[in-house]
């Protein structure tokens, strides 16, 4: 497992391993993992090499770019709060992985996500379309702008 670092002049900070502090956020139940090619496979639901990338935009405050979020997209929101005290969230890019049996948390995601007062919400592939309709209808199309290929954000 990787430590959190600084990135290309300290311009980019990726994360360490992401805490897992909400109580709705369990992993992916459904998730398979083994230790060798001949072990047998086990549940592993946390993925505990998952990690973000974030950055601090002039006049705006952090934008946090997630993989999957398999550690839960709340949870990574809380660690760059707490890793980044003071300095407002601004926005996130990336899979919000709220899919199958995770499309229960969406009503809570949405209410930890108003605390944020996110300004941008960037869903990706494996966010699922019922999640996004949420997003859209809880925050807006002016925050709530789903990615698609060859797309560009300016911030």
């Amino acid at each position: 497992m990787s430590d959190e670092r600084s990135l290309l002049d300290n311009y980019f900070y990726l994360s360490g391993e992401i805490a897992r502090v909400t109580t709705f956020e369990k992993g992916r139940q459904d998730h398979l993992g083994r230790v060798s090619e001949h072990a047998p496979w086990l549940p592993d639901p946390l993925l505990m090499d998952e990690r973000y990338l974030a950055v601090h935009v002039k006049n705006k405050g952090l934008i946090v770019f997630s993989s999957c979020s398999h550690a839960g997209i709340v949870n990574v929101l809380f660690g760059l709060q707490a890793r980044f005290a003071g300095i407002p969230i601004y926005g996130l890019i990336g899979s919000l992985h709220l899919v199958d049996t995770l499309e229960a948390i969406i009503p809570d995601t949405i209410e930890h996500f108003k605390s944020f007062s996110l300004k941008e919400i960037v869903p990706a592939h494996c966010t699922g379309w019922r999640a996004q309709c949420a997003l859209i209808e809880a925050f807006g199309v002016d925050v709530v702008v789903p990615s698609a290929v060859d797309s560009r954000y300016t911030f």
